[in-house]
């Protein structure tokens, strides 16, 4: 991974637990931001693992409950399944948290720690533009009943076009690859149509005209 790469996902982890100060964001050191990323993987495990312990729980009850009608199975075989997505998201998840910080320490440490917090600076600084731009561009959502994973690949996003000079494809490339890693099944389908909107929007272009 290039050491930008690995900044924008520093970035998104350790995004909701730092400073909303800017001065004290530029304090951060890089093994507080790698700290502040791993705390957030660790609560997601844990909270997605409570989750498919729940649905595979649900789907015993109804299995024992059951008459074996039809119903009864198949709705279990759906919490079951469900269940069993859960825990293999909450592994993936573990795997992520063990190379973070392999590649950071790979990599030239200096730029991932620059550039991580310009991004969450900038996250900082124009929240507000940054959440009127993306909600602009959603089409029957609120940008606030999002995943807050998605949100924050969005926002992240729409800094780097915005306040970062990257260009467009490239920040859409990138907010894609991350919520293949971390998103749901089809969130990266949604953040690059979401992306491609603000894009259009930015750029002053009228779909279908």
């Amino acid at each position: 991974m290039l050491p930008q790469q690995i900044a924008r996902e520093l970035a998104l982890l350790s995004h909701s637990q730092v400073s909303s100060n800017s001065e004290k964001i530029s304090s951060y050191q890089l093994q507080d931001l790698v700290l502040a990323a791993i705390r957030t993987l660790t609560a997601e495990i844990n909270d997605t693992l409570e989750t498919a312990a729940a649905e595979l729980k649900r789907a015993n009850d109804r299995l024992l409950t059951s008459d074996t009608r039809s119903a009864d199975v198949d709705s279990a075989k759906v919490m079951l399944k469900e269940g069993i997505e859960l825990t293999q998201t909450s592994i993936n998840r573990v795997g992520m948290s063990l190379q973070l910080p392999e590649f950071i320490q790979l990599s030239n440490q200096k730029t991932v720690r620059e550039y991580t917090l310009l991004i969450l600076s900038k996250l900082k600084e124009h929240r507000e533009e940054i959440d009127e731009l993306i909600s602009s561009s959603l089409v029957n959502w609120q940008l606030n009943r999002l995943p807050k994973i998605d949100s924050d690949i969005l926002r992240i996003a729409v800094a780097e076009i915005q306040y970062l000079g990257q260009p467009h494809q490239v920040a859409i490339n990138e907010a894609v690859e991350l919520a293949k890693r971390y998103s749901g099944e089809d969130g990266y389908r949604f953040i690059n149509g979401v992306l491609r909107r603000v894009s259009d929007q930015l750029k002053g272009v009228v779909r279908g005209a």
